[in-house]
């Protein structure tokens, strides 16, 4: 009986006790907002935001490079004929290639007859000029693309990564798929007009996008205001180079089918945009309308970073771990681009389980956040612990899982 008094002495203290630990360690409400602090204040006065240019053309966008978002549209995701705007995806299929190490950048090139009679030798198409059955540096295969937008280059590079020009354009549309160009399907590897062949101009500025993205050095071709081969200098055709400092890609297209295309980006102030117009009626119109584009962005649109990488958006408590709180955040900056004076419509709130239970490591997820303009979803990160985060010792774990039983105790009871 003194056994049991004692044991029912210690329970009762102990009931005592949990319950002051309870007032002190009942798992903090999980934050429905990151800290505040975290939002810059805008550098700019609000200023009245004009309508988006109208132009002659069937289809364009503006889209924001960073989260992908379309900010002015016109028919986005009608088909359209790209003419050598494919050779953007000619060229992420090649740099996948290249990142996967199936081919190398000196890589010598044969030029088949194929390639030769189609790209050039036997049309009045854009070509690069290549001699038929001769070995070019893949490298210089990507500049006779994306400079003179050759239809030689760009079929000899599908016949060295594909195999044939059919089985590259089976590749195209796996990636195409992959980067999320939902609206497209290619036949060939240098934009040649066929029924099954065609795009979007949401899908066109998708692939600009992942080709900056993922593979910066063959985009940085893209800027080259000329490349000679064979002794022959050609210029590049997209005109803003030479307009607009700031634009550095990237490809042009013309066909009678397609008209006048342009896909062009630029950076200002670090912030990247990409328009795309197709369906022009003329050279210079499509080099207006895209120039018009970037600039109504760049006026009228204000880019933010909301949160930093690696910096605490939240702690909140954690159990049975060395530490009590987890600190968590994102891998990556967020940033958005809105029109001005939509700042003060932005919201962020974070999605993390009600109780976080050690251990976690550094960079494994903990929850989501979501970020809302004007209540409409915006965009989604991962959150993730910024910090290993062990377990505690034995009658640390104990401790808390006393505290947890009676928080979730006193939990059911309403």
């Amino acid at each position: 009986m003194t056994v049991i008094r004692r044991f029912l002495s210690v329970l009762a203290a102990s009931s005592l006790v949990v319950g002051v630990a309870m007032a002190q360690q009942t798992p903090t409400p999980q934050p429905d907002m990151p800290t505040p602090d975290a939002k810059p204040t805008p550098s700019m006065p609000d200023v009245p935001v004009p309508p988006p240019p109208e132009f002659n053309a069937r289809a364009w966008v503006l889209m924001d490079y960073d989260s992908g978002r379309l900010l002015v549209s016109h028919n986005p995701d009608q088909r359209e004929t790209p003419a050598s705007l494919t050779k953007l995806v000619n060229a992420y299929v090649v740099g996948s290639a290249l990142k996967a190490g199936k081919v190398k950048w000196d890589q010598p090139v044969f030029v088949s007859t194929h390639a030769w009679k189609k790209g050039g030798g036997g049309t009045d198409g854009s070509t690069s000029f290549l001699k038929v059955h001769s070995k070019v540096p893949l490298d210089d295969l990507l500049k006779g693309m994306l400079v003179q937008s050759g239809n030689d280059a760009a079929i000899a590079l599908a016949e060295a990564v594909g195999g044939s020009e059919q089985g590259f354009a089976s590749l195209m549309n796996a990636y195409a798929q992959r980067i999320g160009m939902t609206g497209s399907h290619f036949t060939d590897a240098s934009g040649y007009p066929s029924p099954d062949h065609y795009s979007t101009a949401h899908d066109i500025a998708r692939v600009t996008r992942a080709l900056i993205r993922d593979f910066p050095r063959i985009y940085a071709i893209a800027k080259l205001k000329s490349f000679t081969w064979n002794g022959i200098k050609q210029g590049n055709r997209n005109l803003l180079l030479w307009r607009d400092p700031t634009v550095d890609g990237a490809k042009t297209g013309h066909t009678a089918d397609a008209g006048y295309c342009l896909d062009a980006s630029a950076k200002r102030d670090g912030m990247r945009l990409i328009a795309v117009v197709m369906g022009s009626p003329s050279e210079q119109a499509r080099a207006s309308d895209a120039e018009a584009l970037l600039n109504y962005g760049f006026s009228f649109f204000t880019h933010h970073t909301l949160y930093k990488a690696g910096k605490p958006l939240a702690t909140p408590r954690l159990w049975k771990g060395q530490d009590n709180k987890l600190p968590i955040g994102v891998t990556d900056d967020v940033q958005v681009t809105i029109k001005r004076g939509d700042y003060k419509n932005l919201k962020a709130t974070v999605d993390i389980p009600g109780t976080l239970v050690a251990p976690y490591k550094k960079g494994q997820k903990v929850g989501t956040l979501h970020v809302t303009l004007d209540g409409k979803p915006l965009l989604d990160r991962p959150l993730v612990a910024l910090s290993d985060a062990p377990q505690g010792g034995f009658f640390k774990r104990l401790w808390d899982a006393i505290v947890l039983w009676f928080h979730h105790l006193g939990g059911s009871k309403h």
